[in-house]
């Protein structure tokens, strides 16, 4: 028998002889106690005492270093009276900049490693192989790193100053589908990309009405404006935090997995919200809206998902395919009617495999897909109406979509075949990007059409199929910037995913988190930055598997032995 020495030194930080392991299920069985503040208590204090507590204070540490030196390197205003008031402009230039810029970048980093080690405890790939985190536990750490995030200026983007300047030509009066922010000049105004001054606004109604409501609020205050939206996205990111994990309930992966992947992601928190984009309002919304179709509640989904659509356009690519699987349904329950049985306990061999083909119970696929394509269409029709209405605008959102154009970077096809011509040839860069962008336009519908039509088996099939057009439209649509991942991203979590897998999109994820810098700028033009963002990515990716994957430990970690327990 091994000596209590031994033993001591052969068991991990958190499970020395007297005590027991500190694990998800020991933190589970505290919260089985009597609900009660001294319960919380003692759960939250197991869990921030656990390594995935350490690497959520980690994280923590990471949002409130990037909150900091954002105020000197972040998505600034042009003129900061809070900071000149307190004595810290400095920090906006020269070797003050350098500082915020170095603060921003070690508290990416600390956020990205926190990330990755919580992640191998998830998919249970850590050295400690009892260990395990909770989805209420994921849940928290999202709060605990966005609540830094809440107070820091605009990161990686400036797109907020032009949310808060078209929500006032709405205030004002203008129409911002006609209009650019250029015709109501003021403090918001100063902020907005010169890019964007003449841009009309690309987002629909009701998103517009958030932006009208804010500033009739806050006025011309950016800062209470900034804070104000990214109010305004923590219902799209409780959304998100609720439906990715139950998508898994009907794609087949692990809820933890899913959550930790599409949500605790520095990429969504750090560029959503920390970026204080739109999208998460949409993605989460679509993500509702599909959980709730895929558990038949059809028109509420469908009403779910119109309402983002009316926030970003994007979202209406769900639309089609989610017909598909209210067909599916429907054939279903006719088969589980005639057999008298309840539509969830029909037999596989029972269930439909192809909502457009004709069966028994559904002779004229046709005429039922007209029938709920046209009642789904009816649906999101009413709340197009109703929101344009209330908005006092029309349409014209449609046409501004094109906007999208005036941002060229290497994130997109078609100007990553521009370049390569550029590189054989001396033709004129704009006409070329102008055909590659109609190849890449003719390429994308036919890869949604095809989509929509391959992917119309089964449920998982249809969101796979949904999956599948949102990476066709980031890879293949006029211009891509790095945020524009979450929107696959979101569903490819909910299926079951293998480690390598997992490793691939955790590189992806940090090399967009890493290839832009703190004020918005695109760092893709620089092969140090690029290169320094890429073997971050490989690192994070080969950190999913192995604790050290540079062997930068000399030697084990040792433990030292623990006291003999009391009598």
């Amino acid at each position: 028998m091994a000596s209590p020495e031994t033993r001591a030194a052969e068991a991990t930080p958190t499970e020395i002889p007297g005590h027991a392991p500190n694990t998800a299920a020991t933190r589970e069985s505290a919260t089985a106690e009597p609900p009660g503040v001294r319960s919380w208590m003692r759960t939250a204090a197991l869990f921030l005492r656990s390594p995935e507590g350490h690497a959520a204070m980690l994280g923590c540490y990471g949002a409130i270093m990037i909150t900091f030196g954002g105020f000197g390197a972040g998505s600034t205003r042009k003129r900061d009276p809070l900071l000149e008031a307190m004595h810290l402009s400095w920090l906006r230039f020269g070797h003050g900049y350098a500082l915020s810029t170095i603060v921003i970048w070690i508290g990416v980093l600390l956020m990205i490693t926190a990330w990755v080690r919580l992640g191998r405890t998830t998919i249970g790939r850590g050295d400690r192989t009892d260990a395990g985190v909770t989805l209420n536990e994921l849940r928290a750490i999202v709060g605990i790193w966005i609540t830094p995030l809440l107070f820091a200026v605009p990161m990686f983007s400036q797109d907020v100053y032009s949310y808060l300047a078209q929500g006032a030509l709405l205030r004002d009066g203008f129409d911002p589908y006609v209009d650019g922010p250029v015709k109501n000049p003021g403090v918001l105004l100063d902020n907005v990309s010169p890019v964007w001054k003449t841009t009309t606004a690309p987002y629909g109604p009701i998103f517009l009405l958030l932006g009208r409501g804010i500033t009739t609020i806050t006025g011309d205050n950016v800062v209470a404006g900034t804070i104000a939206m990214r109010l305004v996205m923590l219902p799209g990111l409780a959304l998100m935090m609720w439906a990715v994990p139950y998508l898994t309930k009907h794609l087949g992966g692990k809820p933890t997995v899913a959550l930790w992947l599409a949500v605790l992601n520095p990429l969504v928190l750090i560029h959503l919200f920390g970026g204080v984009h739109n999208e998460m309002l949409m993605v989460g919304l679509m993500c509702a809206g599909i959980a709730l179709v895929l558990e038949r509640h059809h028109v509420a989904g469908i009403v779910v998902v119109a309402i983002g659509v009316a926030i970003k356009a994007t979202a209406g690519i769900a639309l089609p395919f989610l017909v598909w699987i209210w067909m599916l349904h429907e054939r279903e329950k006719r088969a589980a009617q005639r057999a008298g049985r309840d539509p969830a306990n029909l037999p596989e061999s029972e269930r439909p495999h192809d909502a457009a083909e004709p069966t028994e119970d559904m002779p004229h696929p046709a005429l039922m897909f007209a029938k709920i394509a046209g009642l789904g269409l009816s649906v999101f029709a009413l709340v197009f109406v109703a929101a344009s209405a209330i908005a006092g605008v029309g349409i014209g959102w449609l046409t501004a979509l094109s906007g999208s154009k005036k941002i060229i970077n290497w994130l997109s096809l078609p100007t990553i075949m521009m370049h390569a011509v550029g590189w054989f040839t001396s033709f004129d860069p704009g006409k070329v990007l102008s055909v590659t962008r109609a190849m890449c336009a003719v390429a994308l519908v036919a890869v949604l059409v095809w989509a929509w039509w391959r992917f119309r088996h089964s449920e998982r099939e249809a969101v796979f199929g949904i999956l599948i057009a949102f990476v066709g439209i980031v890879i293949l649509s006029p211009a891509a910037l790095p945020w524009y991942y979450s929107w696959p991203l979101a569903l490819a979590a909910g299926f079951a995913l293998s480690t390598t897998t997992l490793m691939v999109l955790v590189g992806l994820c940090t090399w967009l988190m890493l290839v832009f810098q703190p004020d918005g700028s695109i760092g893709l033009y620089s092969f140090v930055h690029v290169a320094l963002a890429t073997f971050a990515a490989v690192v994070a990716a080969m950190s999913l598997r192995k604790v050290d994957p540079l062997r930068l430990r000399a030697t084990p970690p040792s433990i030292e032995p623990a006291a003999p327990a009391r009598p």
